[in-house]
């Protein structure tokens, strides 16, 4: 009975969001319930699917010889899953105040919740091929979202989105058709599915394919030089950033990496040669050039996406490790990012839109205005800079430890780039922070007449954020004890 829950987590949010534009709703309001039913009820289902535990592969429709579209629940998987089931019905409640006044709204939600089926389909795939095809799906269920505002810079933004992704996506292809070749199998194993009489005296050959795809994922992980997409995305309505740069666009790059590096090529077959050097420098780079262009960028939602830059790289850094503690601490930063990250990038819509202002020297005072909401964005804030008792101290201790773990002489400089940006989001964050709360004595607050924070729909989901990040910093000890598990045995 499984497999037909699995296609249930797919398909309902994908055919409800398509019947969204079609149906005669008698007002906004039953189009919201309807709307929030389905993000509730998908994700009821995913956590039945996950509470359940693993199950075996099952085949939806097969191509060639033994290849298909099929599903499994593994460890990575419920990881990823439960992450996306527990934020998007937030994200969707947040939405509806947010876009109330926003045009082709009914359009937004399509893609809106076509996007969620979508992503659970990359979490669910069991192998390759499956993952591959769900990933150029959701390319193209994001571009309309991007898009959304048909302003001249979306377009363009929605643009380089595109061209990029299709681009990643090729040189993603090359690893696919390599692993299927060279493979025992194309379906994902801890400890990857390489044939190594196969491969013979091809392993040169092999590492170089790995680095293409690598880099070929690493686009929506917006790894350096290919992540200048992202902080461009930022002119989409803030309900699809936040999904964008926290949840479900990145959070496919970074997962579509584990999954490659662990899962099909293997770390044995990668660690301790040139290529896991290639690719752990550039995460390492990418950590500090992110936090260096936050430091600099003075629109409040580019610099946020260039937090996302670097944080990703964390991720990255410790799947390049290619340990087991490494990949506890990519799984712990991919869970507690995309909590604090979704939280800070829901603040700053609500700011945006309540003043109609985009940069951060226009926040002055406004913190007092808005004591909820930048109350939930400093503690975002803290988290994200690695303040003990916070989720983000625990995946960036997790990371430290995994690197000094490792013997990776390369990965102490790594531990290096943690602390260096621990410093610089200290400096770009905590600067918006001060603006909001502590503006200069003569600051005349009749500027800010009218100001307050927005509705419940949009300030429930943020301090829900905020209490997440505080306890997944205090309780987070089961979870780091089940990614353990998961790096050891693949559960």
């Amino acid at each position: 009975m499984s497999e037909y829950w699995i296609l249930a987590t797919i398909l309902l949010p994908i055919i409800g969001g398509v019947l969204t534009p079609l149906l005669p709703f008698k007002n906004r309001k039953t189009m919201m319930w309807y709307l929030e039913a389905i993000m509730l009820l998908t994700s009821a289902i995913v956590w039945k699917l996950i509470l359940n535990g693993p199950t075996e592969v099952f085949h939806i429709i097969y191509f060639v010889e033994d290849l298909s579209i099929s599903f499994k629940i593994d460890g990575v998987s419920m990881v990823f899953a439960g992450l996306v089931s527990l934020l998007w019905p937030l994200a969707t409640l947040y939405s509806f105040e947010y876009m109330e006044h926003e045009e082709r709204e009914r359009i937004f939600f399509l893609f809106y919740s076509t996007t969620y089926g979508v992503t659970l389909g990359i979490a669910f795939a069991s192998d390759l091929l499956s993952m591959y095809f769900f990933y150029e799906l959701l390319t193209l269920s994001t571009v309309p979202l991007v898009i959304h505002t048909l302003k001249r810079e979306a377009i363009l933004a929605a643009r380089k989105y595109l061209y990029y992704s299709i681009g990643g996506a090729a040189f993603a292809m090359i690893g696919l058709v390599f692993v299927i070749i060279y493979g025992v199998t194309c379906e994902f194993q801890l400890g990857g599915v390489l044939d190594m009489a196969l491969i013979g005296d091809k392993k040169n050959l092999l590492l170089w394919v790995y680095l293409i795809a690598f880099m070929g994922f690493g686009v929506k992980a917006a790894m350096w030089p290919m992540s200048s997409w992202l902080p461009d995305a930022g002119v989409a309505p803030t309900p699809v950033t936040a999904l964008l740069h926290a949840v479900a666009v990145v959070k496919a790059g970074v997962f579509a990496i584990i999954r490659l590096t662990y899962y099909s090529f293997g770390t044995s077959f990668l660690k301790d040669t040139w290529v896991q050097h290639v690719v752990m420098g550039f995460a390492m780079f990418t950590i500090v050039y992110g936090c260096s262009m936050a430091v600099k960028e003075t629109h409040l939602k580019r610099r946020l996406a260039y937090s996302t830059v670097s944080n990703l790289s964390y991720v990255i850094f410790g799947v390049t490790l290619m340990t087991p503690l490494g990949l506890v601490g990519a799984l712990c930063h991919l869970v507690c990012h995309a909590v604090m990250k979704i939280g800070a990038f829901f603040c700053a819509g609500a700011f945006m839109q309540q003043t109609g202002k985009s940069y951060i020297y226009e926040m002055d005072g406004v913190g007092r205005k808005m004591p909820v909401v930048f109350g939930c964005f400093t503690v975002a804030s803290l988290g994200l800079m690695g303040v003990p008792g916070l989720a983000g101290f625990i995946s960036k201790w997790n990371l430290a430890s995994a690197a000094v773990e490792s013997g990776n002489v390369q990965a102490y400089f790594g531990i290096g780039c943690l602390l260096a940006s621990a410093l610089l989001t200290a400096l770009y964050m905590m600067n918006i922070v001060i603006h909001a709360f502590f503006p200069k004595k003569e600051f005349d607050y009749g500027i800010l007449s009218g100001v307050t924070d927005p509705g419940w729909r949009m300030c429930v989901p943020l301090v829900i954020f905020a209490v997440s990040t505080v306890m997944l910093g205090l309780f987070s000890g089961p979870l780091v004890e089940f990614f353990k598990m998961i790096a050891v045995e693949g559960v």
